[in-house]
């Protein structure tokens, strides 16, 4: 219960023991008073009650309606600053305004000007310093136009090598220009045209690990440079995942999926049965809990899998439940009872099995961004200019009917081909793919890298603590965040100037830190042994990212209003003055006094004169 509904709840008791009182006094009174008196004080015990609470509680008032006009960077400059309101000043980035009284920030601007309750932010809007200084007053917010370009940018910060990424965001006034993707060596990987609300997405792929710097170019109608932005994007080099693959014979999918997997860093353990106990490959390893407790993810065929005993499969069904991912490749229908023990995992596969024709969903690029994405190949993989399309690949018709299967990979027409399921700490997926070398071959060694790093990166065990998160947008000259902080960190800057980091103690586990980089580039985040490049930008780099970075936040904080504020047309509640309420209640209670002990309204006493004197005997 908060205080005032204490105070008004014993106020309230209090005046109905006070009626109470009367009515007793009046009962057994010899001579009971005249009725209107009665009247009288009666109702004058609450009106007392309600006096003494607004004395001690004044109700609310409409705040004062001082305007203060607040000028951001890219603010017009008024010819009479003064008719915007009753003052006017400008913040550091503001242009110069004669009119205007130039302050270092918001705060310093409400304690000069105390009565101000109104805040009117002309221009750009309102920095991260300024917008705890801004809450609990009425605001209004006039923002400047956006510049022409990318006013809005969602990028992978990291991506693991050989993995496709996506770039989107939205243009400002650019209709009917286009927007294309370039790689480090400016060959255009990716091209869209903004929809009408200037949306857009392009797409890449990474290659060797590093810190690589994707660019945006947009252009307009006439095709005329308009505007080009950085994308930057760490390639990470994390270590790869722990493979093992079960094969029952030879053949050449599982010859081009291992030259793919040594290609991405990867060092797979093979085992490949051809019959009569003989095994290639690698040494054999006993298939139990210990030894699928050492990889990451397990491939298998649908034959290696018939051939598991009891008591390896228990081992596996045990292992992905502990985090293992499994990845099964089925080549030929499926036996009743292979599809029963696949039920051990999760797995409730329908469908005939029989063969059949599929083609990919890939997006549709022109030959200069096909050609970057197929890379420069190598003298004994040369890369085929002309192979612009996909060819048709093969399947089993086989589907994972459970009822949380997620899509692993789908065809042109949407249908889902490949399917995963999660299966306690540890995923399943189902491949029906049989050829999928034929990428390689027709020269698309690219999507054939596509499909089979996305399905490893989702089924692949979860390695290694967690990254540090850095906040998004950085920019020279401006305070950055950094969470994820454990121990001693440091960060080096592109010039080799170190700053050590130290974590806000208020801030929990959460372990963030501020940094304010003075230079744009690549600062690389240092603790321990490990160490995370990230990107900072410019201070005039990309004008539109951060013009619409300040709008949304001073929008947010006009949403973020307090009830009172807005109910009251933008002009914040306060308490009124209290001497007037404590001058009323104290002449309502000397006339109440007065009145209690005053004769007027009562019986006079038999042998008293209604002078006061006594009568004559």
């Amino acid at each position: 219960m908060n205080p005032a509904a204490l105070l008004a709840g014993l106020l309230a008791l209090a005046s109905v023991l006070g009626i109470a009182r009367l009515l007793w006094w009046q009962r057994r009174a010899p001579e009971p008073a005249r009725r209107w008196r009665l009247a009288v004080l009666v109702l004058a015990q609450p009106l007392y009650a309600l006096l003494l609470y607004f004395a001690l509680m004044p109700p609310t008032v409409p705040g004062q309606r001082g305007t203060l006009t607040v000028l951001t960077a890219d603010a017009p400059t008024p010819r009479a600053a003064r008719a915007l309101g009753d003052a006017v000043i400008a913040l550091p980035e503001a242009p110069a305004t004669p009119d205007a009284e130039r302050v270092p920030d918001l705060a310093t601007a409400l304690r000069r000007h105390p009565g101000m309750r109104q805040l009117h932010v002309v221009g750009a809007g309102l920095e991260a310093r300024d917008i705890e200084a801004a809450r609990g007053h009425g605001l209004r917010f006039d923002p400047a136009p956006l510049p022409r370009g990318l006013i809005r940018l969602a990028a992978p910060a990291q991506v693991v090598p050989g993995a496709g990424f996506i770039v989107s965001g939205r243009v400002h006034a650019l209709e009917g220009g286009g927007v294309e993707l370039l790689d480090p060596a400016g060959r255009r990987v990716d091209a869209a045209t903004p929809s009408a609300t200037g949306d857009f997405s392009v797409g890449g792929t990474a290659r060797a690990p590093g810190q690589v710097g994707f660019r945006l170019r947009l252009s307009d109608r006439a095709r005329g440079a308009v505007e080009t932005v950085d994308v930057p994007i760490r390639v990470a080099g994390e270590p790869p995942p722990r493979v093992l693959v079960l094969a029952a014979a030879p053949n050449p999918e599982l010859k081009y999926l291992r030259r793919w997997m040594a290609d991405a860093g990867m060092t797979p353990h093979v085992q490949i049965q051809v019959g009569a106990g003989m095994q290639l490959g690698d040494a054999p390893l006993a298939l139990n809990t210990a030894t699928f407790e050492r990889f990451d993810l397990l491939v298998l065929d649908d034959r290696s899998w018939a051939t598991l005993g009891d008591g390896a499969r228990t081992a596996l069904a045990a292992a992905v439940r502990a985090g293992l991912g499994v990845l099964l490749r089925v080549e030929g229908p499926l036996s009743d009872s292979s599809r029963r023990q696949l039920r051990q995992l999760g797995l409730l596969v329908s469908g005939s099995g029989d063969g059949a024709e599929v083609r990919l969903a890939i997006p549709e690029r022109d030959d200069d961004g096909l050609r970057a994405r197929q890379g420069a190949g190598s003298r004994d993989a040369p890369v085929d200019a002309d192979a612009v399309g996909a060819p048709a690949l093969s399947r089993r018709t086989l589907r994972d009917d459970s009822a949380d299967a997620a899509s692993l990979l789908r065809d042109v027409a949407g249908n889902r081909l490949a399917s995963w399921r999660a299966e306690g700490r540890g995923r399943i997926g189902m491949w029906p793919l049989t050829d999928t070398y034929r990428l390689t071959l027709a020269g698309r060694e690219d999507l054939h890298a596509e499909l089979w790093s996305g399905a490893f990166a989702i089924l692949a065990r979860a390695r290694g603590g967690s990254a540090p998160v850095f906040e998004p947008d950085a920019r020279a000259g401006r305070r950055m965040r950094v969470c994820g902080i454990t121990g001693q960190a440091r960060v080096i800057a592109p010039d080799g100037a170190v700053a050590t980091l130290l974590p806000d103690p208020a801030g929990g586990a959460a372990g963030c830190a501020g940094y304010w980089p003075a230079r744009g580039g690549w600062h690389r985040l240092r603790m321990g042994e490990a160490e995370w490049p990230f990107a900072v930008r410019a201070p005039g780099e990309a004008p539109g990212l951060r013009a619409m970075a300040l709008r949304e936040a001073t929008l947010r904080l006009v949403g973020d209003r307090p009830a009172r504020v807005a109910a009251t047309g933008g002009v914040p509640e306060r308490r009124g003055r209290a001497w007037p309420w404590w001058l009323a209640w104290l002449s309502f209670a000397g006339a109440l006094w007065w009145l209690e002990r005053s004769r007027l309204g009562r019986p006079v006493p038999a042998g008293t004169s209604r002078t006061g004197g006594a009568e004559a005997p």
